[in-house]
């Protein structure tokens, strides 16, 4: 097979040459020993929470919620904790994403973003490498994508989102052309149906072949339900707060009366915004433990150290930082998720602070599994920062929301616009990661203003952004009223 400059190296290289290129670091990582024929077309298990902010994972600092599942992926791997969702046009922020996971894209230049149509998407390309692809959970980007994407699957829930209990699932049969998906109802709770069909699959696959395994749930996203038993663990009265929990935002961010911030009462109530967080960490707590019996499942066939796993989220979620409660809009909560890779010849242990995006998954894992990448992919592959923690050439974060929001930020300072009401924010990230306190108004910024304003106009271009910018606008726009 013939391979591009971007599958030459990563994880598929040798041990060797792997302990030579580390040996060049100052500190060297531990990699799982594994050779190259092991390697060449490794197992992938694709793991996919949905609305879940990295800062709900214990092992990520969070003190509250319990993770000890997605945790050992952690220690057992490499953790990437500045990766985004690139933005969205939709108010369901999951579809755009999806689809850039899936083409490896902005959903700026994609042809369709709700069929995928007219681009090649990953596992119809690990299905021509020699792959049993297998999906199961949601899948928010029309039936024909998910045919092209799978050889198999089971429990397939096309949609945006669904009550926790009552789940319109499908049966996937792939050999039936007229009747490929078979519609029934699932009562049983939705990471638990997923984990299930994950875990059926593994154990009955043919072992001949390698699989890429996308297990895609809709946790924990709303309706927050879980098993009561989960859910008392949580008590409502001793829920944290966001530390930038407010009652209200400031100013219209142009996405206000949409569905995600009518959940709760406005301005915000703190014991009702608690009673939601609650029900989130309950979510995330069940999460994860459908999550540990898929790794035991594994463990058992002897199998969890052979695999290449990678948890992640399409998006995160506000639920009370700033006054909001959705994921529409463009601070770190929002746009900010979890990327963990664990596996073979993965360092264990390790923090990445490169900044990441989820499209970056696509050439990473076609680099992974040695799979020939199409043209147009603008994501980057990752595998060489993976194992030797080399610089990645991107100085920017870019994010987008409709036309109503923009922002740009490096390893300092963030610039968030808003082209209707003709507002500017810049945060200090080092000394304000909160987003709370608006530095536009400081005149003493106003050279970093200008140049993140040139670096968003030029990060348009590359991502294919059209909406029509000035810089000499952007200058002019008022500094956006400061958060209380």
């Amino acid at each position: 097979m013939k391979m591009n400059t971007h599958t030459k190296l990563g994880i598929t290289l040798s041990s060797a040459l792997i302990a030579n290129t580390l040996g060049c670091m100052q500190t060297q990582p531990v990699i799982t020993e594994q050779s190259e024929s092991t390697i060449a077309k490794p197992n992938i298990l694709f793991l996919f929470a949905d609305d879940q902010r990295p800062d709900s994972i214990a092992a990520l600092g969070h003190t509250q919620t319990r993770t000890p599942n997605i945790d050992s992926l952690v220690s057992r791997g490499t953790t990437y904790t500045q990766n985004y969702c690139l933005g969205a046009n939709a108010g369901a922020v999951s579809m755009p994403s999806r689809a850039m996971l899936n083409t490896g894209r902005s959903y700026f230049t994609l042809p369709n973003q709700r069929t995928l149509e007219g681009a090649p998407v990953l596992g119809e390309l690990l299905q021509k490498n020699g792959y049993t692809t297998f999906g199961t959970g949601k899948w928010h980007n029309k039936e024909n994508s998910f045919i092209r994407s799978f050889s198999t699957g089971e429990a397939v829930f096309l949609g945006g989102m669904s009550d926790q209990y009552n789940v319109k699932l499908n049966h996937y049969d792939p050999s039936n052309p007229e009747n490929q998906f078979t519609r029934y109802t699932d009562k049983r709770h939705s990471s638990e149906i997923f984990a299930d069909a994950a875990i059926d699959f593994l154990k009955t696959r043919d072992k001949d072949k390698p699989y890429f395994a996308y297990v895609s749930f809709t946790a924990p996203h709303d309706p927050r339900q879980s098993p009561t038993s989960y859910r008392s663990k949580y008590i409502d009265t001793q829920i944290k707060l966001p530390s930038n929990f407010m009652t209200e935002h400031p100013f219209d961010t142009g996405e206000m009366t949409i569905r995600d911030e009518q959940l709760a009462t406005t301005p915000r109530i703190p014991s009702e915004v608690k009673s939601h967080i609650a029900d989130y960490y309950a979510m995330i707590e069940h999460l994860d433990s459908q999550i540990g019996r898929i790794l035991n499942t594994l463990k058992e066939q002897g199998e969890l150290d052979n695999t290449i796993i990678i948890y992640s989220a399409d998006h995160g979620l506000s639920i009370g930082s700033h006054g909001l409660m959705g994921k529409q809009n463009l601070y770190e909560q929002s746009m900010s998720c979890p990327l963990i890779f664990a596996g073979p010849n993965i360092p264990v242990n390790q923090k990445r602070e490169a900044f990441t995006y989820l499209l970056d998954l696509f050439p990473t894992i076609c680099s992974l599994t040695n799979t020939q990448l199409p043209e147009n992919i603008q994501g980057i592959d990752l595998t060489q920062n993976i194992v030797s923690n080399q610089m990645i050439q991107r100085s920017y974060v870019f994010n987008a929301y409709k036309d109503v929001q923009r922002s740009i930020r490096n390893n300092r300072f963030k610039l968030i616009i808003y082209p209707q009401s003709k507002y500017i924010q810049l945060f200090d990230l080092v000394n304000d990661p909160d987003e709370v306190r608006n530095i536009a108004e400081n005149t003493a910024y106003k050279n970093i203003i200008s140049k993140l304003t040139s670096a968003m106009l030029e990060e348009q271009v590359y991502w294919g952004d059209t909406l029509k910018l000035s810089k000499h606008d952007i200058l002019a726009y008022t500094p956006a009223p400061q958060m209380k």
